[in-house]
């Protein structure tokens, strides 16, 4: 809108003989309430006008109207100047830009991004908190690529340390040479079994204990199956052949899991980094921060870092026995990715649990004067609840991703059964439809909140056909591809004269898809693009019940409605996909 910010700037001058700037006008989206599109905050006009703001708005208002010939008509409330912009401005801004190929589409800016998502740890299936963070990382990352940005999607795989080596032990100990193919379980599903397992026959022991008169921590320590775990976790750093052998066995089985889960759950990485390849970096970086007087040794020879003056505190960055800590390894993991990549910006999506630890990893590359720090963000979201409670992964009740996926096609397939109208689909073809729509709603749903917010996933309401939900959306394009379908061949010849209202809004919507994108990525909030695409879906809802299409008065304007209806159909296409969610042509 900057043809409004010239002519304003000229309507003060001429006005009010004042010059002032571009950053000066403040434009707004006109409320709904009121006429017009595009509003003009005329409140700190008032200081050299010397009139109210209602009549400085009245004033610029009718200069405006006077001069620009894009402008329709103005109505001043209080402090605020709404403009009614042209039809012939929004019909050459849908025929100029929307219903152009690539619409939507920057153009590469030259900057490389890494998105790092999901880092699972390989002793248990990913869990609602993980579908919450693949879906975040993955739409991210197609957000960025929309916005003109060069992306490497990664996955930072925890494979290692005494939570693995529980896994392996307790099958060691009770798994009778189970494998997936004999249990017929997946990889990561049978490994996540002896987790669970362990905590429960560990937990025995701890009573057992408690009851001889030990303390909890006494108890917790001398555990047999404890000490086991550290002895194995000790064989393997020392490269023990029988331990390394079944830990490989072992993290087959849960990788096989993964891919498995990630394929239905359509999210992809294009690296993956392994904490067991990457545990022993870092320490380079420790000695390079001694040196340069960033970290200090303490008496019993650990290093650490005084953040107190940053206002945190002072943090651990190696064991005085030389053994690293989670921050030794982030620090060189950082290092590691810029080295392969160079990225200029690095995102971790990561739960806000990690919130301390990021602002620490991301203030010591800074004071260790690495230049690429700058880059560096952390994703935070909250956790996802569902109505039944808190997810407890170590005593079984972990609201595993597989089992909500099914349950999620399940649902969609419950809810369409239930409906008065009947779907007009063959058996084979419902079985495609529903993971579209039962998949589509999970992710919608997950993913129009915004990521710092703690929500509540209910699968019902997530479902729904009507509402602030991804069928929603599913079923406006599929209705959309329905009247393209019964509309034939057309061929966009003359525009009219005019718009009807919700033409015109409909035209204003998806002519703020770009703007959308670009929000989203600036933010790193796919809830933006979320939201955007519903106020589509129901402005062409609108249009579409207020608005006859296929008989509409002539055949310019039937051919003009279509083509309106299949620029409307690209745009939710293509808003769905950056959020990792399909569209179906039928419903």
């Amino acid at each position: 809108m900057d043809f409004i910010i010239d002519a304003t700037l000229q309507a003060v001058a001429q006005l009010y003989q004042t010059q002032i700037t571009a950053q000066d006008v403040n434009l707004q989206q006109t409320r709904k309430e009121f006429d017009g599109q595009v509003t003009i905050v005329t409140f700190p006009f008032t200081r050299f006008s010397k009139k109210s703001p209602e009549q400085t708005g009245n004033e610029i208002g009718a200069y405006l109207e006077a001069n620009v010939p894009e402008i329709a008509g103005f109505n001043t409330v209080k402090g605020f100047l709404n403009i009614s912009i042209a039809d012939n401005y929004w019909l050459k801004v849908y025929q100029n830009t929307v219903a152009q190929p690539g619409f939507g589409v920057a153009p590469k800016n030259g900057k490389k991004v890494m998105v790092e998502y999901s880092s699972p740890n390989t002793n248990k299936p990913l869990h609602l908190g993980h579908v919450r963070n693949n879906l975040l990382g993955y739409a991210v990352a197609g957000i960025l690529d929309a916005a003109g940005y060069e992306v490497i999607k990664t996955n930072l795989v925890n494979d290692r340390g005494i939570h693995i080596c529980k896994s392996m032990l307790a099958w060691q100990l009770f798994g009778n040479g189970e494998t997936p193919e004999s249990a017929q379980m997946k990889g990561d599903h049978l490994v996540g079994k002896y987790y669970v397992i362990f905590d429960k026959e560990y937990k025995k022991e701890v009573e057992a204990r408690l009851a001889q008169g030990m303390t909890e921590e006494e108890a917790k320590k001398h555990a047999p199956l404890m000490k086991q775990a550290q002895q194995m976790l000790q064989k393997w750093e020392a490269g023990d052949e029988q331990v390394i052998e079944l830990w490989k066995t072992m993290n087959t089985w849960v990788y096989d899991g993964f891919a498995k889960t990630y394929k239905k759950l359509g999210v992809n990485f294009d690296k993956f980094y392994y904490e067991s390849n990457t545990y022993l970096l870092g320490k380079d970086i420790i000695e390079e921060g001694l040196e340069k007087g960033v970290f200090f040794k303490k008496d019993d020879g650990s290093v650490w870092i005084d953040l107190t003056a940053d206002g945190l505190d002072q943090k651990l960055v190696l064991r005085g026995d030389g053994t690293s800590v989670y921050i030794t390894q982030d620090l060189g993991t950082a290092q590691l990715k810029y080295n392969d990549f160079g990225m200029d910006e690095s995102i971790y999506v990561v739960g806000n649990e990690q919130d301390y630890h990021f602002k620490v990893l991301f203030l010591i590359l800074q004071k260790l004067g690495k230049n690429w720090a700058q880059g560096l963000y952390h994703l935070s979201y909250g956790m996802v609840d569902l109505p039944s409670g808190k997810m407890k992964s170590r005593e079984g009740t972990v609201v595993d991703a597989d089992d909500l996926m099914d349950s999620m096609v399940e649902t969609a397939e419950e809810y369409f059964d239930k409906q008065e109208k009947k779907l007009d689909l063959t058996e084979e073809e419902k079985q495609v439809l529903f993971p579209v729509i039962g998949l589509g709603a999970l992710k919608y749903f997950l993913l129009k909140v915004d990521a710092k917010k703690r929500l509540l996933f209910d699968p019902n309401e997530s479902i729904e056909l009507q509402g602030h939900t991804g069928p929603f959306i599913q079923y406006t394009h599929a209705r959309i591809k329905s009247v393209l379908s019964r509309g034939g061949e057309h061929q966009l010849a003359q525009l009219p004269a005019e718009l009807d209202a919700v033409e015109r809004d409909l035209i204003i919507v998806l002519s703020q898809y770009p703007e959308a994108i670009a929000a989203a990525a600036k933010e790193f909030n796919p809830a933006t693009v979320a939201n955007y695409t519903y106020e589509v879906a129901k402005a062409y809802n609108k249009f579409y019940h207020e608005k006859s299409i296929l008989q509409a008065e002539t055949e310019d304007l039937k051919s003009f409605r279509l083509q309106l209806s299949k620029s409307t159909a690209q745009i939710i296409a293509q808003s769905m996909q950056l959020l990792g969610i399909q569209v179906p042509e039928r419903m």
